[in-house]
């Protein structure tokens, strides 16, 4: 049974399709010359019609491409309206202002795709419509003026014949008028013979003009039904199937531009579809939790809470004990209130860019943290400025070399006053530099108030907090645990510090042998293990004072790192590591581009140093 159906479905189902195939030979087969082949002003207005809608379909193009052009610029010009502005460039470290950059570099991307579709509609789909309907028109009006001119020549040949037939027959009549007048005029016996001969003569006259009129007639039908056959079935049917295929090009246009439309839309979904997945990458970015220690970072003053304030039993006080209790606690909240966001209630913020602004040079009037973070940027910006004075004069040096080895080349005289002018630069810098770190480490050493909460974990993690000196020794705070995560050894600094040294002195005076620069890893700080014999003093010439290497006991990890990228280290107090080898997070980043790692050593134990942090991904411990 079910065979029988099957079979029955599949005769169907091949019938339906040689009925569709049968149907579509038929419809290739006919013609408008054949079928429609007396309805030429219906084609004529159908005709008409088609390339009108033709033109309509271009308009809707038009306002389409105008309407991609407005919204992409609309969204180009959203874009611009909510970029950070320069006040708020401080705000682009928090995750959430990232995401939201990011989202803006992808919405500009969508207005890219919007105008790629605007244009490729325009140059791609719209010109051609416009070309096509121009030719149909053209090729239109040719077929409907071939037309007219056939149906005159039909109309003009029927015209013809028409009185050729009229003139066929007033000739006949006027035959039988005259062929009746001589029979009554021979049969009248009063007529003479002469009267006789002339009706006879006019009969056989209209006799003539009868047959002649009879043969122009008979001429004049050939050739009208001559036309008229090959009119209705040559000359018409050819200019009505040229204007069958006019329209059917025009029909076939409008299916290509449809589907070509369509494929510029979807030549974009791709990069449409990579910016959406850009946007929700943006989101996914944000942590809250990172931001929030953003936030920390940012305003944390270095102060502590003012502790509970004692009970003076003024009975067993003498006054003079008093007068001074009250005078250091106003100092005390004095210090607090500064360090806190109060401070814009007592004075005037400057800073433009940053809520702690300073009107001293050494930024004394500044809480700890923020002092600390000031004197670093500035002794940061001096040795980068010292680097590029430095490789300025070594260029103008080499130039005058060149010009008192070959004169011709130019005179050294000229450079002279440009070396002088650089000398003086390079002494001005190194000065404030010095002084600036004068200020550092004094600022290192007078600080009293509790670290930073960054700190108060580090103590409850380690026991104790350990600074980086730019002399290449390491210093253990165990009392006040001071967190210094922008001494004036970090390691973001360049090498302009050991070209400063080799400026004034001539040679590196590590006792080492080792270079002292700040790529180094500042000499043997935290980079080296104890023992290692890499912490003699560096007296370079800023005038720092001298450290001595301490012994510092093992660090607690914070947590653990992947490699990111493989990294050579090609400067003491840096370590290789390989892409994907795990690491342990001893010191986190302090704001100088270095995170400080350790691994197990199968010879010694564990190798400690630094490495980019940009080069690992960190997973922190709660």
């Amino acid at each position: 049974m079910l065979a029988l159906l099957a079979s029955g479905t599949s005769r169907s189902s091949s019938s339906i399709k040689l009925a569709e195939s049968e149907s579509a030979a038929q419809n290739s087969n006919m013609s408008w010359g054949t079928e429609i082949w007396d309805q030429n002003d219906n084609i004529a207005i159908h005709t008409n019609r088609g390339i009108d809608a033709l033109d309509k379909y271009a308009n809707f193009l038009r306002d389409r491409v105008a309407i991609e052009t407005e919204y992409a610029g609309k969204l180009r010009r959203l874009v611009k309206n909510y970029q950070p502005k320069k006040k708020e460039e401080e705000d682009n470290e928090y995750t959430s202002m990232q995401a939201f950059r990011n989202l803006l570099k992808e919405v500009g991307d969508l207005a890219g795709q919007r105008e790629v579709v605007s244009e490729s509609l325009q140059l791609q789909v719209i010109q051609a419509v416009t070309l096509l309907s121009k030719t149909l028109r053209e090729e239109r009006k040719k077929c409907l003026s071939d037309g007219a001119m056939l149906q005159q020549n039909l109309t003009t040949q029927l015209s013809s014949l028409d009185r050729a037939k009229r003139n066929y027959e007033k000739a006949y009549r006027d035959s039988e008028k005259a062929v009746d007048s001589y029979k009554r005029a021979d049969m009248d016996l009063n007529l003479s013979r002469a009267e006789v001969e002339r009706y006879k003569n006019v009969m056989t006259a209209k006799i003539q003009q009868s047959d002649d009129a009879k043969n122009e007639y008979a001429n004049q039908l050939q050739k009208t039904n001559n036309l008229q056959q090959q009119h209705f079935s040559m000359l018409l049917p050819a200019v009505l199937n040229r204007l069958q295929e006019l329209d059917e090009k025009r029909t076939r246009g409008i299916r290509e531009f449809i589907i070509g439309a369509a494929e510029v839309e979807s030549s974009v979904a791709p990069i449409i579809a990579r910016c959406m997945e850009g946007i929700v990458k943006a989101g996914e970015s944000i942590n809250e939790k990172e931001d929030s220690f953003k936030v920390i970072e940012r305003y944390q003053s270095g102060f502590t809470p003012p502790r509970d304030i004692p009970f003076e039993d003024l009975s067993k006080l003498d006054p003079d004990t008093v007068q001074e209790s009250h005078y250091s606690n106003s100092i005390s909240n004095h210090l607090t209130i500064k360090g806190t966001m109060g401070a814009n209630k007592l004075k005037k913020r400057v800073g433009i860019f940053n809520i702690f602004g300073s009107t001293k040079e050494d930024f004394s009037d500044l809480p700890p943290n923020q002092r600390r973070k000031k004197l670093q940027a500035k002794i940061t910006e001096l040795q980068q400025k010292i680097a590029q004075e430095t490789n300025a004069r070594d260029g103008l040096m080499k130039m005058k070399i060149v010009y008192e080895a070959n004169s011709s080349l130019g005179n050294p005289m000229t450079v002279e006053g440009q070396l002088n002018e650089s000398e003086h630069k390079l002494e001005k810098l190194k000065l404030d530099l010095k002084k600036y770190q004068g200020y550092l480490d004094k600022a290192s050493q007078a600080q009293v108030a509790t670290s930073s909460p960054q700190a108060n974990r580090n103590q409850l993690q380690n026991g104790h907090r350990t600074s980086r000196h730019s002399n290449g020794s390491a210093d253990d705070h165990h009392e006040d645990g001071d967190d210094q995560p922008d001494d004036a050894g970090s390691l973001s600094r360049s090498g302009s510090e050991d070209n400063v040294a080799q400026i004034q002195n001539g040679h590196n005076n590590n006792n080492n042998g080792s270079s002292a620069s700040p790529e180094s890893g500042l000499g043997t700080s935290h980079t080296s293990l104890p023992g290692s014999g890499q912490g003699s003093a560096n007296e370079n010439a800023i005038g720092e004072d001298t450290y001595y290497e301490t012994e510092v006991e093992t660090l607690n990890p914070l947590g653990t790192c992947r490699a990111l990228y493989p990294f050579e280290a090609s400067s003491e107090g840096s370590i290789p590591m390989n892409e994907g080898e795990e690491l342990q997070v001893i010191e986190i980043d302090q704001g100088d581009g270095w995170t400080r790692v350790r691994r197990a050593n199968n010879s010694n134990g564990w190798d400690e140093g630094f490495v980019p942090t940009s080069y690992i991904e960190c997973t922190l411990y709660a």
